[in-house]
C-alpha cells in the first residue's frame, strides 16, 4: 500500500492535472529497443531498454531562483496493493528477549531539518517522506516537497529551503513546471556527486527527474535528465541505489494511477549521467502484481562490490525474503537480467498493524499508519575485506494479537551468498522492549561493522518521538542494545491523517566512513499538515 497525491482513480487524476503543454524536448519517448531477457519466471518480463527524454546542464543550484510551491496542502491518499504480502504467524520467530547495555553512542550535531516553523518553512503536504545524505562536506534533506543543503560540520544552512521542481529550473515540460515530491537524496560516494531525484506525475507523459551534480557541491551545476514511463504506468514509490554499473531504481506501477501492475526495476546509466552524456539510457523489468515494493541494494563505504556483481532487490513473503539479482549490460541490452526470486526463510512474522494504520497517539484516536507491508529504505551493502553485508529492516507486530506492539524486524545478511543462492542470514532479530510502538526504521552500518537503526516511537503515553538503537560486531547475534532517545515529541498528528513518513534515513559519513546521521520527522504540538524534521548524527566509540 502506498498513498500518493492523487486519488486512486483515473477521473480523479485527471481532476488535478495541471493545464501546462510538455515542451517538445521532454516529448513522449518511444521505447528504442525491448530485448529478450532471461527470465526467473513468470513474474519477470523483457527488458525494456529506453533513453532518457531530455537532458541539460544547470545553473549552479546557489544562482537559481526558488520555483513556487504549492499553497493549498495536499494529503495523500491511498494506492492500495491488493495482494500485498502478509507475513506469516502473528508469534514473532527473532523477539529479543535480553536487555543489552545502554548503546554507547557519542553524539554529534542534532539540528532542524526542514519542517513547520523552521528557516521560514511551513509544510504543504502530508506525509513529508523524509530523507536526505551526507556527502564530503554537506547534508541534503528532502522532504515533500522542498529540500535544503545544510553544513554537515556545523549544521548551518546553506541553501533553501528550496521547492523540489527549482532543481529543474529551464528544463522544461513537468520536472520544471510539477513539484510532485517522493524524493530520493542520494550520494554516490565512489563518485563523490550528489543524486537527486523526484517524480512528475501530476500532468502525463509520466516522468522520473534525475540530477546528478558535477562536483561534490551540492549548491553547484547539475546533468539534468528526465526518464519517460509513458501516460499508463503511474511510477509510484520510487528508491534509489547506487551501485558500481548503474544507478537502480525501484517503483510500484499503477495503470492509470488506479490499478496495481506489479513492481518495476529499472537500472540508469550510471557512467553517461556522471560524464553528463548527451544521451542516457534505461534498462528496466516489468514485474507481475504478484511482485511488489523492491528495494535496490545501496553501496556505503569505499570497498567496491566484487566485479560484476549483480545488484540484488528485495522484499519479503511469508516468513521469508525474497532477492532478485539484477544485471545491466548498456552495451548489449540483450544481456540484460533480472532473475528470481531467491526464497529467504527468516523467522516468523507478521506485520505491524496487518500492514495498516494502529500505532496510537496521546490524546486522540487517530491512529497512525505502520507502512508494514514493506521493507523500510535503504537496503544498504557495504563491503568489509571481501564480507558482504546487507542490511535491511520492516515493521512487525512483535506481541501478537490482533494489533499488537509494532517492533523493528531487522536483518544482516551475506549478499554473496544471495547470490550462490545458499544460506544467506548473518543474523536477524525482532526489537520491542516493552508496550511503546517503534517503526519507519532505517538501518546502515559503518566500516567496522557497527549497526545503528533510528526510527519513531509512539503510545497512548508517549507522543511520536525519534529514537534510535544499534549494536557492535561483539554483541550476542541478533540483538540490539538499550535505545537512545534523539528527539522528544511535543504532539500526536490528528485532522484525520493517518499516514506517518513513508521512509526516513540513516546514512554514513563518507569521509571518515563512522558518522552516521538519521533524519525522521516529529511534531513541536499536536496538529495537522504541521510537521517538522530533525537532523542528527552520531558514532561508535569503536569506530575511528
Amino acid at each position: 500500500m502506498r498513498f500518493t497525491r492523487f486519488a486512486a482513480t483515473a477521473a480523479a487524476i485527471a481532476l488535478v492535472q495541471l493545464s501546462v503543454a510538455v515542451t517538445p524536448t521532454v516529448a513522449s519517448s518511444r521505447i528504442d529497443a525491448v530485448a529478450t531477457a532471461l527470465r526467473g519466471g513468470p513474474d519477470i518480463g523483457s527488458v525494456e531498454v529506453s533513453t532518457a527524454v531530455h537532458h541539460d546542464v544547470s545553473a549552479a543550484l546557489r544562482d537559481l531562483p526558488d520555483q513556487a510551491t504549492n499553497d493549498r496542502p495536499r494529503r495523500e491518499h491511498p494506492l492500495l496493493i491488493p495482494n500485498a504480502q502478509t507475513g506469516g504467524t502473528s508469534t514473532d520467530g527473532a523477539l529479543q528477549t535480553t536487555t543489552g547495555p545502554k548503546v554507547a553512542t557519542t553524539a554529534g550535531l542534532s539540528f532542524a531539518g526542514v519542517g513547520n516553523g523552521d528557516y521560514g518553512f511551513a509544510p504543504n503536504a502530508a506525509p513529508p517522506d523524509t530523507n536526505g545524505a551526507v556527502g564530503a562536506t554537506q547534508y541534503v534533506q528532502w522532504v515533500n516537497e522542498s529540500f535544503a543543503v545544510f553544513n554537515k560540520a556545523t549544521g548551518a544552512l546553506v541553501k533553501g529551503p528550496t521547492a523540489g521542481n527549482t532543481l529543474w529550473t529551464g528544463f522544461g515540460g513537468g520536472c520544471e513546471t510539477n513539484n510532485d515530491g517522493d524524493p530520493i537524496a542520494q550520494y554516490d560516494k565512489a563518485a563523490n556527486r550528489w543524486v537527486l531525484t523526484q517524480f512528475s506525475v501530476s500532468t502525463t507523459p509520466y516522468l522520473q527527474c534525475v540530477a546528478v551534480s558535477t562536483t561534490s557541491d551540492a549548491t553547484g551545476t547539475y546533468n539534468r535528465y528526465s526518464f519517460n514511463y509513458g501516460t499508463v504506468q503511474f511510477p509510484d514509490y520510487p528508491k534509489l541505489g547506487v551501485w558500481p554499473d548503474a544507478y537502480y531504481v525501484t517503483y510500484n506501477i499503477f495503470n492509470n494511477g488506479a490499478t496495481f501492475a506489479g513492481a518495476k526495476a529499472c537500472a540508469w546509466d550510471r557512467a553517461a549521467m556522471i560524464a553528463g552524456a548527451a544521451t542516457a539510457t534505461q534498462e528496466c523489468f516489468q514485474m507481475s502484481t504478484a511482485v511488489a515494493s523492491l528495494l535496490p541494494s545501496d553501496l556505503d563505504g569505499a570497498t567496491a562490490p566484487p566485479a560484476g556483481a549483480q545488484n540484488i532487490l528485495l522484499n519479503f513473503g511469508t516468513n521469508s525474503l525474497n532477492a532478485f539479482k539484477f544485471h545491466v549490460d548498456f552495451a548489449t541490452p540483450a544481456n540484460a537480467s533480472l532473475t528470481g526470486p531467491t526464497v529467504i526463510p527468516v523467522a516468523a512474522f507478521s506485520r505491524a498493524c496487518s500492514g495498516g494504520s494502529c500505532v496510537p497517539q496521546p490524546g486522540t484516536r487517530q491512529k497512525l499508519d505502520s507502512l508494514a507491508d514493506r521493507l523500510m529504505y535503504r537496503l544498504a551493502y557495504r563491503n568489509r575485506a571481501g564480507a558482504e553485508s546487507l542490511v535491511v529492516n520492516h515493521s512487525v507486530n512483535a506481541t501478537g494479537g490482533r494489533n499488537g506492539v509494532a517492533g523493528i524486524r531487522w536483518y544482516q545478511l551475506d549478499a554473496a551468498a544471495i547470490r550462490a543462492g545458499t544460506s544467506a542470514v548473518t543474523q536477524q532479530g525482532t526489537f520491542a522492549p516493552d508496550t511503546t510502538f517503534r517503526w519507519m526504521g532505517s538501518i546502515a552500518m559503518d566500516k567496522v561493522g557497527d549497526i545503528a537503526v533510528g526510527y519513531s516511537a509512539s503510545s497512548s503515553g508517549v507522543f511520536p518521538s525519534i529514537r534510535m538503537t544499534g549494536r557492535v560486531p561483539g554483541d550476542a547475534a541478533g540483538t540490539l542494545q538499550t535505545e537512545n532517545q534523539l528527539l522528544t515529541g511535543g504532539g500526536s498528528q490528528i485532522g484525520g491523517l493517518s499516514r506517518w513518513g513513508d521512509y526516513s534515513a540513516m546514512t554514513v559519513d563518507p569521509v571518515d566512513d563512522c558518522t552516521f546521521f538519521y533524519t525522521t520527522e516529529y511534531l513541536k504540538s499536536t496538529g495537522s499538515f504541521n510537521w517538522s524534521t530533525q537532523i542528527v548524527s552520531f558514532k561508535f566509540p569503536g569506530c575511528f
